[in-house]
């Protein structure tokens, strides 16, 4: 065959898979492979990056087939990837040091603590854009660095490389130990709490603060540019665009003008609202970060991110056994008509935006002998509205412009009952577009973009299209109402953590 296609790797919190496209958008071939969870002690999550970079030796290959195509049909490939987690190893070798720490990982409270103790905060604010916490890599890496045998030598000494999960992968497709590429791209070195947010550079005065070598660093790039030229899994092809995940999706929902704001509901749910070429101050809780480089100057975002609402659900069916899969949770929920006074607020790992609580943690309130497994399945689903619904509340006050509809992606949003919810408690029309996989079309276009497959922006807008839409339903005093018990059940969350943990 001799259709061009553009492969995106989206290497995600759960699994990792291949994607292929064509030049219209659509999905044509996807692979995908699970990787184990590894929870050393409550609040720690780890990933075994071998095992991330050998699944994706096998997904891409694997797409390829389902495609019945060759390397020979791809024009590029783009990357797309789960934020924030963090993995260190061996120049020489390309053995990491230790398991990535990914970005639910709470280990770094203690660090977090001090930098807020000693007086960081505001520097570390005005300089990155993002308050201290142990969301961001930076923490992670001075953690690595502090507890790893042989680390912070080897890192001194340019033995021992850092990088998120798109630099690792990027470095490995590059040749690896043998002149592989250390590249990040520009969104996912904005989440380390090192980079200056305005200068798109390293911040000395920040990797100070966190005693971190410069030298360890990948060096920071565009979001869609030649990186490299693949000599394994797609020999000879460009690797051309990195994202991260949710900065993906803003690129594959089109995004591109300011205000435009969407939602991707995968194991976590992230909110961006496009804010041009401003970086915007945020007074409720959001996160100014970048958007995406697609030409010579940033186009900037405001964030909300929710650590869980995939993975609650994915708790409701491994750790309690209440469904089979994932997606009957839709059916029980539907066999009771509400909540019957339950709500979950699942802060796991802490609340994330817009209230920052990293002391709350996961609570089930209004419990009595009518409630049943419909119900709490109901407040499973529930629980990522009102997420939803307290980002939008600030991202209205921090813009001054309220949100008038929401773009979703990801894979809840294949839940009707949900994506209604969603709808209803916002009160604005919530959209998905035909291709609900928008992160990994979002690496597409921009490795397209940078090897000429589309030529602008323009043309990836007019590949965009409405698949379904939920309009909002609820009764105004029912949603005041149920806001108000929402708003007491986190409440409730708060102070269950009263010293720092373990490092």
């Amino acid at each position: 065959m001799t259709e061009r296609v553009v492969a995106a790797i989206d290497q995600g919190t759960t699994s990792t898979r291949c994607l292929l496209f064509n030049r219209s958008g659509r999905m044509i071939a996807v692979a995908q492979r699970e990787h184990r969870q590894h929870y050393p002690r409550p609040g720690l999550v780890e990933h075994d990056a071998a095992e991330i970079w050998r699944n994706v030796t096998r997904v891409v290959p694997a797409a390829l087939r389902n495609a019945g195509l060759t390397p020979d049909n791809i024009v590029g490939l783009g990357i797309a990837n789960q934020r924030e987690t963090t993995v260190i190893w061996n120049r020489h070798t390309g053995t990491p040091l230790a398991r990535a720490i990914t970005w639910q990982d709470t280990r770094t409270d203690g660090i977090v603590a001090r930098l807020v103790e000693h007086g960081h905060a505001s520097l570390i604010k005005d300089i990155c854009g993002l308050p201290p916490a142990t969301y961001f890599s930076g923490p992670r890496l001075r953690w690595l660095l502090d507890h790893v045998p042989g680390a912070r030598d080897g890192a001194e000494k340019g033995d021992v490389l850092f990088g998120t999960m798109e630099s690792w992968l990027i470095w490995w497709l590059t040749g690896g130990p043998d002149g592989g590429r250390h590249v990040s791209d520009v969104t996912n070195a904005s989440r380390t709490m090192l980079m200056d947010v305005r200068t798109l550079e390293w911040s000395q005065k920040l990797l100070d603060v966190l005693a971190v070598p410069r030298q360890m660093l990948p060096e920071i790039r565009p979001n869609a540019e030649v990186y490299g030229t693949c000599t394994a899994v797609l020999p000879g092809v460009p690797v051309a665009g990195a994202l991260g995940d949710q900065q993906a999706a803003l690129v594959g929902q089109v995004c591109f003008s300011p205000g435009e704001i969407k939602c991707t509901y995968g194991t976590g749910a992230f909110l961006l609202m496009n804010t041009g070429p401003r970086l915007a101050e945020s007074t409720h809780g959001l996160i100014p970060t970048i958007g995406y480089l697609l030409g010579d100057k940033p186009v900037y975002a405001l964030e909300g991110a929710i650590a869980m609402t995939g993975s609650l659900v994915q708790w409701f069916r491994d750790s309690l056994g209440m469904i089979g899969t994932a997606a009957q949770i839709e059916t029980l929920a539907s066999s009771v008509p509400d909540n019957g006074g339950c709500y979950i607020v699942p802060a796991f790992s802490g609340l994330y935006s817009p209230r920052w609580h990293p002391d709350a943690r996961g609570v089930m309130v209004g419990l009595t002998s009518f409630i049943n497994r419909g119900h709490l399945a109901r407040a499973v689903l529930e629980a990522t509205g009102w997420q939803t619904r307290e980002v939008i509340d600030a991202m209205n006050a921090d813009s001054g412009v309220p949100v008038t509809r929401l773009k979703v992606d990801g894979g809840m949003t294949a839940n009707h009952l949900l994506m209604q919810f969603v709808a209803d408690v916002l009160d604005v029309p919530v959209e998905r577009p035909l291709v609900s996989e928008a992160v990994s079309l979002g690496a597409a276009y921009a490795a397209g973009l940078a090897v000429g497959h589309w030529s602008d922006l323009e043309v990836l807008r007019s590949n965009w299209h409405r698949a379904a839409a939920w309009e909002p339903a609820m009764d105004e005093g029912l949603r005041r109402r149920e806001h108000e018990n929402w708003g007491r059940a986190v409440n409730r969350s708060y102070g269950w953590v009263q010293t720092p943990g373990p490092e």
